[in-house]
């Protein structure tokens, strides 16, 4: 996916950027990228790919070297940003986060009806990102560009924009499926995914975008372009899953809410409850890293102490280091696991799993801790079963729903025609419910497993349903 950081000040806000864009690293593996604006020398730009190197090591002499009292920085897992565009509504630099469902049917419509090309990157793909600065070059102002933009995709499209003045655009997506979040400080206003990002650095809390809201920023104050939009489907899984636990997003932390999740996972957890006492648990344990808040709202609630039975070492084993290969990406998350043997020999564990997608890594642990000498392991996932891949935020690297664990179960256990009672398989109080679940414990040896319900997890949001995307789950746009 990706994520964005930018400012506008007084004065210098390069070290800002730099470091706001580097908390944002957890959201992608390819590219990362600084656009800079300096009265004298203009729009600058940088990117680099990150694949095996932090943003930070890959930046440190860009800082020393670019300057700019505005500035943005991106995080990508698609292609190169931001980009340098000149267009009939001036020089800019653009940043965006989202996906584009639609990009063949898109391009093909711009190539037959204007004059305008469009950049490929290495096996033929259109650079997303220029594809919608296209699109918003064919309007005579940003906001009509934007909104244009924003019609024309099948997806999901905010946007960060700084503007040969100076002065920054913001665009959160229409649905409001992915965060834009505004800081303020004595020198000015920075825009960012991650509200921790800026709060460590001496941001306070200004305002969150509303869905399809477009501002313009300056170091002196925000002005509103387009007022939001009435509806929201704030994408869920964020709270989950793929954000950073010390953020807040719609005024719910993300730690409080994971807490909060595990807890009500384990209020329901009949399983467990009725285990008999030669099988009862020892330790309840988080998959790190986003696991772990899980498991300890699970721990909290069935009063089973929490433990950590494997530790991830990190030191070498960054995050940003993941290969493209599903093979060498199991064996990398593989030598991350490091056992803490007493917590494991002759042990009955429970892990919590903030998601359960394809099911390979997890798998890759389950047998790791039977190796150990585990007694048993149940295994516990904090969202509901994942049985449509997602369209708006391209948040796993699944091009298939068949990739998908319950689906490809599913297809064992009835066929293509399983496929219509989704809706029962997601339920464990039915019978297809229960099956799948009991084929999947079989698959990967697990004492048992069960999902966070819908409604568990719309609890521990505390947000109305509606203003929640939840099709990875259901389906429902």
């Amino acid at each position: 996916m990706g994520g964005f950081f930018g400012a506008v000040g007084k004065k210098s806000v390069m070290l800002d950027v730099f470091l706001g864009t580097d908390y944002h690293s957890h959201l992608g593996t390819k590219y990362g990228g600084l656009a800079a604006y300096d009265s004298e020398i203009g729009l600058q730009k940088e990117i680099h790919h990150i694949n095996n190197s932090p943003f930070r090591t890959k930046f440190e002499k860009t800082l020393s070297e670019m300057v700019g009292s505005s500035a943005i920085g991106c995080i990508s897992d698609t292609a190169p940003q931001p980009l340098l565009i000149s267009s009939k509504l001036g020089t800019y630099a653009i940043c965006m986060t989202g996906v584009i469902n639609n990009e063949k049917e898109l391009v093909e419509k711009i190539l037959k009806k204007s004059h305008a090309h469009l950049q490929l990157l290495s096996g033929s793909r259109t650079n997303a990102h220029e594809l919608v600065a296209t699109l918003l070059n064919l309007k005579d102002n940003f906001v009509d560009g934007i909104k244009f933009a924003q019609e024309q995709v099948d997806g999901t499209v905010s946007l960060l924009i700084l503007k040969e003045n100076g002065n920054l655009i913001a665009a959160r997506d229409k649905y409001g499926r992915l965060p834009v979040q505004i800081g303020k400080n004595k020198n000015g206003y920075c825009v960012s995914f991650e509200s921790f990002a800026y709060q460590k650095l001496g941001y306070n809390d200004e305002k969150e975008l509303g869905p399809g809201e477009i501002v313009e920023i300056t170091p002196e104050g925000i002005t509103q372009l387009a007022p939001p939009n009435k509806e929201m489907r704030m994408c869920a899984f964020h709270w989950t899953y793929y954000v950073y636990s010390t953020s807040n997003y719609e005024g719910v932390n993300v730690e409080i809410m994971r807490t909060r999740n595990g807890q009500i996972l384990a209020e329901n957890d009949d399983i467990i409850k009725n285990l008999p006492e030669d099988k009862k648990l020892d330790h309840v344990g988080g998959v790190p890293d986003s696991g772990t808040p899980h498991a300890i709202g699970y721990a909290n609630a069935s009063k089973i102490p929490f433990a950590r039975p494997y530790i991830k070492y990190t030191p070498t084993w960054a995050r940003s280091f993941m290969p493209e290969k599903q093979g060498d990406r199991n064996k990398i998350a593989k030598m991350k696991l490091i056992p803490v043997h007493e917590l494991i020999n002759g042990k009955n564990l429970l892990l919590v799993d903030d998601s359960i997608v394809r099911g390979t890594q997890i798998k890759e642990t389950v047998d790791f801790l039977y190796a150990h000498g585990a007694k048993s392991v149940h295994m516990r996932s904090a969202c509901p079963p994942i049985m449509y891949g997602c369209k708006y935020l391209n948040f796993s690297r699944s091009t298939s729903d068949l990739d998908l664990l319950t689906r490809r179960v599913i297809l064992e256990l009835e066929g293509e025609e399983g496929f219509n009672h989704i809706e029962e398989y997601s339920d464990s109080s039915t019978e297809r419910g229960q099956k799948m679940r009991k084929a999947i414990a079989e698959k990967f040896n697990f004492s048992s497993i069960e999902f966070q319900s819908l409604d568990g997890i719309v609890k521990s949001i505390g947000l109305d349903k509606c203003k929640l995307c939840t099709y990875c789950w259901n389906g429902k746009e």
